[in-house]
This record gives C-alpha cells, sequence and structure tokens, in this order.
C-alpha cells in the first residue's frame, strides 16, 4: 500500500519559487539565447536572494513555435538549451544549495511534430488517431472554408481553434497555435502515457511540476458552439474547456499515479486560467489530493476589459478587493499562489507601479505586498530587481506568436494600427521576455553575442551589478522579505485581515499568528498619504521590521513592516 501525500508536506508554505525562463536568463556559449550552462553560472545569485525552488520553463526538444511551449519530445532537452546531463548538472547544482527544481509540464498539447500527432494524423485509422481531438467538418460547411469547422470556438492564439488536415480530411483541435495539438485526455492511453513521463522526471530527482492551463485538459465531448462576443468572429470556449467535467477525476488520478507514494517533498502547482475560489478550494483542499496550488489570473485582469487587449486604468480598490477575496476565500480550504509577473504577464513595475521616476520605490512596494499575503510568492526573473516593459515601436519589434498574430486580425478588421500597437506595449507577453539584466554592458551581461530579443535599454541603470548588495535596492528588498519569511512563522501560516478597506491609496492588512502581528502599510500612489489613526494606533507599540521611517505621513510608494507581539514590541533586524 502506497502513501498519501498529506499537509504535513506542506514545506511549501514557508518557500519562494523564482521562475527561470531559459531563453532569456544567461547565455553561456555567446549564440545570444539562454542556456542550461548560462543558468548553472547564475546559481550565486539565486543563492544569495534567499530562493527555495527553481520553476524551469520549458527545455524540452520543440520547433519553438510558441517558444518552448510546443513540446516534441517530453523526456529530452533541445540543443538549443544543452543537454540531459546539463539538465541532471543544474539539479544537482541546485540541490547542492538547498534548493529544489520544478519543471513546466506541458500537456493539454503537444507540438505538431511530436512522434504521437505524427502518427495520429498519418490515418484515421492510426491507433493514436483518438490520442488528439479529431472531428469532421459541420454539416453543411465547406471542408477548410470559413464556417466549415466542427464548431465556433477560437483560439486563444486568434483565429479559429481547428486546423484542418487536407490528407485525412479533418479537424484537429488547438486552443492555442495550430502547432500546438490538444491532447485527449478522455482516451485512457493518453493519460498512462503522461503519467509515465512524469514519473520518468521524479525518478530522475525532479521535485515537482508547475502544469500549464491544467484546468483545461478536461473538455466536453459534445464540443458545443460557444458565445461570440460583440465584434468578435468566433466563440468563446467557456466552461466547456475551463475546469471541464472530468477535470477533479483526471487530477485525482494523476495524484494517485504519479505523486502517492514518494518518499520527498515534492511542490505541485496548477496554471488554471478563469479559475473562481470555489474551484480553487477544490483543487487545492488537500484532503482531495489534486495540486498543492493553483495560479489564478484575476489579479492581473483588472486592467483589462473584455480581452486582454482591451487596455483600462488601474485601479488599486480593485486590485486590493480581488486579493482580498482570494485571501479570504482561501483562508480555511486551499492554498494561494502569489505572483505579480511570469513568462505571460508584463512587468507588473510598469503595469500596477511607476516605472519612471518612483520605479525603485514601487518595485518594492509591489514587492512587499506580494510576499507578506498568505501563500507561496512566486518571482519571475528580473521581478528582484524591478526590470520594466520593453520601449517597443513597432509590431516588427514583437516576436510572441500571441502579439503578432493579434495585430494581424486586429488590423484586418479595420481596427486602428496605433491603437493595436499601444495595448501590445502595455500587455503584450514579449516585456517579460527581454534578456535578464546582470550589468550595463552593451549584452546586459546576458551574452557575449547578439541577444534573441533586444535588451532594454535601461540595463544600464537597472541592472543585478548595481542592486546586490546594495542597501535601499530592489535586490536587497526581496532578499529581506525573503528571510523574513524564513525567520517568522507568521508569514507562512499567520492570519490574514484587511484594514481600512475604503480607502482609496492605501493597501494595509496584518498577518497574525499565535500572539505576533505583522502590519503591513502600502501607499499605493505617487502622492504623500497620511496614515488614518486607525493605522497610527495600531503601529504605535510596534516595531518598524521593514521600512525607513516611522513618520505618519507615507512618501510616494512608501511601504512599511511593522511588528509587534501581544502589544508589546520585539525588536527584529530591520532593512529593505
Amino acid at each position: 500500500m502506497t502513501a498519501t501525500r498529506t499537509t504535513d508536506d506542506a514545506w511549501w508554505r514557508s518557500a519562494v519559487v523564482y521562475q527561470i525562463y531559459p531563453r532569456s536568463f544567461a547565455d553561456a556559449d555567446g549564440d545570444g539565447i539562454g542556456d542550461l550552462a548560462g543558468i548553472r553560472r547564475r546559481l550565486d545569485h539565486l543563492e544569495a536572494l534567499g530562493v527555495d525552488v527553481v520553476w524551469l520553463s520549458p527545455v524540452y526538444p520543440s520547433p519553438m513555435d510558441d517558444n518552448g511551449y510546443d513540446i516534441s519530445d517530453y523526456q529530452d532537452v533541445d540543443p538549443l538549451f544543452g543537454t540531459l546531463d546539463d539538465l541532471d548538472g543544474l539539479l544537482e547544482d541546485l540541490h547542492s544549495r538547498g534548493m529544489k527544481l520544478v519543471l513546466d509540464l506541458v500537456v493539454n498539447h503537444t507540438s505538431d511534430e511530436h512522434p504521437w500527432f505524427v502518427e495520429s494524423r498519418s490515418s484515421k485509422d492510426n491507433p493514436k488517431r483518438d490520442w488528439y481531438w479529431w472531428r469532421p467538418g459541420r454539416e453543411g460547411g465547406v471542408p477548410g472554408e470559413p464556417g466549415g469547422e466542427p464548431n465556433n470556438w477560437g483560439s486563444f492564439f486568434s483565429g479559429p481553434a481547428w486546423e484542418y488536415d487536407d490528407a485525412t480530411g479533418e479537424y484537429y483541435l488547438h486552443l492555442f497555435s495550430r502547432k500546438q495539438p490538444d491532447l485527449n485526455w478522455e482516451n485512457p492511453a493518453v493519460r498512462q502515457a503522461v503519467h509515465s513521463m512524469m514519473r520518468w522526471w521524479l525518478d530522475r530527482g525532479v521535485d515537482g511540476f508547475r502544469m500549464d492551463v491544467i484546468n483545461m485538459i478536461s473538455k466536453d465531448p459534445a464540443l458545443p458552439d460557444g458565445d461570440v462576443r460583440p465584434g468578435e468572429e468566433h466563440g468563446q470556449v467557456g466552461r466547456t474547456v475551463i475546469d471541464g467535467p472530468r477535470i477533479h477525476e483526471f487530477l485525482a488520478e494523476m495524484h494517485h499515479e504519479v505523486f502517492d507514494g514518494v518518499d520527498r517533498p515534492l511542490l505541485v502547482v496548477g496554471e488554471t486560467p478563469g479559475v473562481t475560489v470555489q474551484e480553487a478550494q477544490l483543487y487545492t483542499d488537500p484532503d482531495r489530493h489534486e495540486v498543492d496550488m493553483v495560479f489564478q489570473f484575476e489579479h492581473v485582469q483588472v486592467d483589462r476589459g473584455v480581452s486582454k487587449w482591451d487596455v483600462l486604468p488601474f485601479d488599486m480598490r480593485v486590485l486590493r478587493n480581488v486579493l482580498t477575496h482570494w485571501q479570504e476565500g482561501l483562508a480555511d480550504v486551499g492554498w494561494n499562489s502569489l505572483y505579480w509577473d511570469n513568462h505571460d504577464q508584463p512587468r507588473v513595475v510598469s503595469r500596477y507601479g511607476d516605472d519612471g521616476e518612483c520605479r525603485v520605490e514601487s518595485a518594492k512596494l509591489l514587492a512587499t505586498i506580494l510576499h507578506l499575503q498568505r501563500g507561496t510568492p512566486y518571482l519571475y526573473q528580473g521581478d528582484e530587481l524591478g526590470m520594466t516593459n520593453y520601449p517597443f515601436a513597432s509590431i516588427e519589434d514583437f516576436d510572441d506568436i500571441e502579439s503578432v498574430n493579434h495585430f494581424h486580425e486586429a488590423v484586418a478588421l479595420g481596427e486602428d494600427p496605433a491603437a493595436v500597437l499601444a495595448a501590445l506595449r502595455a500587455m503584450s507577453r514579449d516585456n517579460a521576455r527581454t534578456p535578464m539584466q546582470w550589468d550595463g554592458s552593451p549584452g546586459a551581461g546576458f551574452t557575449t553575442g547578439t541577444p534573441w530579443r533586444p535588451v532594454n535599454p535601461n540595463h544600464r541603470d537597472v541592472n543585478a551589478e548595481r542592486q546586490v548588495g546594495v542597501p535601499g535596492s530592489v535586490f536587497e528588498h526581496h532578499r529581506r522579505l525573503i528571510a523574513l519569511r524564513h525567520e517568522d512563522p507568521v508569514v507562512a501560516d499567520g492570519d490574514f485581515q484587511l484594514l481600512v478597506p475604503d480607502h482609496d491609496r492605501l493597501f494595509a492588512f496584518t498577518r497574525g499568528l499565535d500572539g505576533v502581528e505583522l502590519v503591513v502599510v502600502a501607499n499605493f500612489c505617487g502622492r504623500a498619504t497620511d496614515l488614518p489613526v486607525e493605522l497610527i494606533r495600531r503601529c504605535e507599540d510596534a516595531v518598524l521590521v521593514i521600512g525607513d521611517s516611522t513618520d505618519t505621513t507615507l512618501r510616494p510608494w512608501e511601504s512599511r513592516v511593522y511588528r509587534r507581539v501581544a502589544g508589546v514590541a520585539v525588536v527584529l533586524p530591520s532593512g529593505g
């Protein structure tokens, strides 16, 4: 009988995860593309920061239609990044430093060059035909012509979600790029093959997985048409795909087949676009044995309308309400993942902060809020430096398939090219994919060659060399916050309580555990703000542990953390 993982395995409550996007982190061979050898050379940086886990975006063999999220072999490394031996070496290096390695698991879809799909499309009677979603065209439609698709779904990367195959006269489903056909998880053989692959990586020493769009693996087999929003050509997939009918069954089966019985700490996190608090409780309830935590998207959609390209003015009050909703919603059951940025999001300092005069202050404020909520923080490379969005000038400056496709589709439908470009500058995934800024040299210390994406011009001022070990820097602020999580159990396990919920500039909350209380106050704007009497009284018998002022007026974008024990001040080292 195998053992089942329990809440006793929840070491990740006090951990901090750092995401590496390999193409853009560090290039060791001078070809302009980051690689595993480059990552290994930069581990001192992560150790100094104090992170516990590295999440590695895909390094598997891939045609790179979606920069590695279109995988053609799940059990090897693309020569672009190195070899399987290099990955083993990275794993060994991390373990020797007390850190863990989590791999990106992309199993909603494969590349169309994966051997499974090559077989599947070879004929209608191939044994792997049912490993993917193949369907005949709509009755009355013309095969291969617009309107002939099996249903009206649109791809997340623009255009229809179906690609016609001339050889077999049927369509295959791709929720993302046409080179990313969706696996059919209704087929037990697909699930068994994925489980076997995951066990292979765990046997190799990997410490868990971040599972890409995992709440989309269950689709309603009827594949009904979706609602068409005004001004759009295609229907929305909606709940037919998101949190689909068998999703919890599939994840419980995966947990039983892959993770139960593993006698070492693991981290299992699912990316779940569109998930609700109620669904997240189901995914992360430890008694259900599905995943440890999920990535929800609600807090990174507060500045958008009906789509990510419909950019709205940022309102801190909306963000505060969303974050509080998730803090309270998962307070008793489940667990939050905490993040601002990742490989799919623009830089938060440019988005919710001030990437101009107050870049440092706003980056530190955003870090304070991130690290001190209840949940496991995830940093994306460059967060610890306060990296910003890139100043894109034209569509030729963009590489991301989602962004480029959207531009051409939107312009073809009559939208103003300048307005479309403005939305891309604000929201494109390319903002996260510019090279890591290690120093002020021409290649930013990322490469000695020509970088695959241009380096942000501000790297001369915003870089690791100018921040590591420098008091008051964004890096040192993150380091102090991570250390506080490791030092003080209240950060990992304390309750969350929102303060001054109606204030239009302040985001303030407490974390409390066993008589210990942290009071977090943040002036989320570019103007000085007086502390309300309620907060002054809350902090008057406390010790400032992060921050550099105890005035009753907060400077623009200033954040502070106070600590007290049962009303009696207890001194911890201050900094940040």
